[in-house]
């Protein structure tokens, strides 16, 4: 059974801010940090600690605009706990049909992580919303470029791992133009101001590869 596809929505720029690391009692001013600088879309891992407890508050604190989620969404028990926090959300380090349609049913956008074509067109019959191709700098804009060209058309693919503000203009000449932003952005112990700083020459730099 195929589960409900949730279109990836419209963000002005989509760019995926991930904490990986961040704690409750820090996510909110990180959050607002990242939001005022014109990031939209924030993904905090399951690997962090007190992951559920972060998300609830940034779901709670953010605009309704921000997309809020979490990240090494792993189980569909995870997807439930991610519902009951207000999340909307789930990025996958991989292809799991149980955790996609449990999103789906959810209401929930998801971008499950993957490497070939077979897994693409199987996260795209899976319902995914967008694709993270993970590790992204491994494949490149050429390895992106060759793939894409047999999805279908508007397929969402998002380019994560080693990526940061340098790579957009590379990705934006194929076509790409949603990335996930990790260590670049945000690392464990990083204050919200040094964050935001991060955050607002990310976003410059995306600004000048997609010009309005």
């Amino acid at each position: 059974m195929t589960s409900p596809t949730i279109a990836w929505p419209k963000f002005k720029r989509d760019l995926i801010a991930i904490l990986r690391g961040v704690r409750p009692d820090e996510v909110v001013a990180i959050g607002e940090q990242l939001v005022e600088a014109g990031i939209e879309i924030i993904e905090v891992p399951l690997n962090s600690p007190e992951p559920f407890r972060s998300i609830e508050q940034l779901a709670k604190s953010m605009p309704a605009s921000v997309l809020v989620g979490a990240g090494t969404v792993l189980e569909p028990a995870d997807v439930a706990r991610l519902n009951d926090s207000g999340g909307r959300l789930v990025i996958s380090p991989n292809v799991d049909r149980a955790v996609l349609e449990a999103a789906g049913k959810a209401g929930m956008v998801t971008m499950p992580g993957i490497f070939t074509p077979t897994e693409a067109f199987s996260a795209l019959k899976a319902g995914a919303s967008g694709l993270k191709f993970f590790p992204a700098s491994v494949l490149g804009p050429d390895g992106l470029k060759a793939i894409s060209a047999v999805l279908p058309k508007g397929t969402v693919i998002g380019a994560v791992g080693g990526v940061d503000e340098t790579s957009f203009a590379a990705y934006a000449k194929i076509g790409v133009r949603t990335f996930g932003l990790g260590s670049s952005l945000y690392k464990p112990g990083a204050t919200a101001a040094a964050v935001g700083e991060r955050a607002r020459t990310s976003v410059a730099s995306y600004d000048a590869a997609f010009p309005a």
